[in-house]
Parts: structure tokens; sequence; C-alpha cells
């Protein structure tokens, strides 16, 4: 793995997420129900029935699944795209930092 001091050369490693997993990420949530999901568990958020998942279109059941692991992927439909914004967003104002300190060095 390449890695370097904080404060020296590049900061990337091999564990860096490219720009296609990006695109595969954007990729994956575009072709899920659109959000907003929000996890609704049994005796804690409401009475009788299920847990369940509600979704913009249907609701959701899982088999199997902690109640951790339903606010996850609940909570993760509406996250994960804003930290996908984040990253593009962050690589885009590091590459207008490196492009300015380019400038100014000549």
């Amino acid at each position: 793995m390449k890695t370097t001091k904080p404060g020296e050369g590049d900061m990337t490693t091999e564990s860096d997420i490219t720009d296609e997993e990006l695109e595969r990420i954007e990729q994956l949530c575009r072709a899920a129900t659109p959000a907003p999901w929000k996890s609704f568990i049994e005796g804690r958020d409401h009475w009788g029935g299920s847990d369940f998942i509600q979704a913009s279109e249907r609701d959701i059941e899982l088999s199997g699944a902690s109640h951790a692991d339903q606010d996850f992927i609940a909570s993760a439909r509406q996250d994960v795209p804003r930290l996908v914004a984040e990253v593009r967003r962050l690589r885009d104002a590091l590459a207008a930092m490196k492009k300015d300190e380019a400038r100014s060095s000549c």
C-alpha cells in the first residue's frame, strides 16, 4: 500500500475510492427505490405489526436483519448519496487548490 506522511506529497493509497467506484455507487443509488427511507421497529417506533423500512414507493420488510442492520440500511439510502457528493466536492476543491498552488509557484 502506498502511503505518505501527513503533509507530504500525494495522499492517495491503494484503498482510495476510484471514480469508477463512485459511479458504480451512484448507479446503485439511482436504481434503488427513491429516498427517503425510514426504519420502523415494532415496540420502538410503532405498536403492532412487524419491523419494516418505509420507502417512498412501498414498505420493505427484511428477514434476519437486526434492528441495527435495519436502521443502517434505511439511513444509508439518504446518507450514501450525500457522502458520494461530498467526496466529489472535496476532490474538486483539492484539484482547484493544487491548480492554484501550481500557478503561484511559477
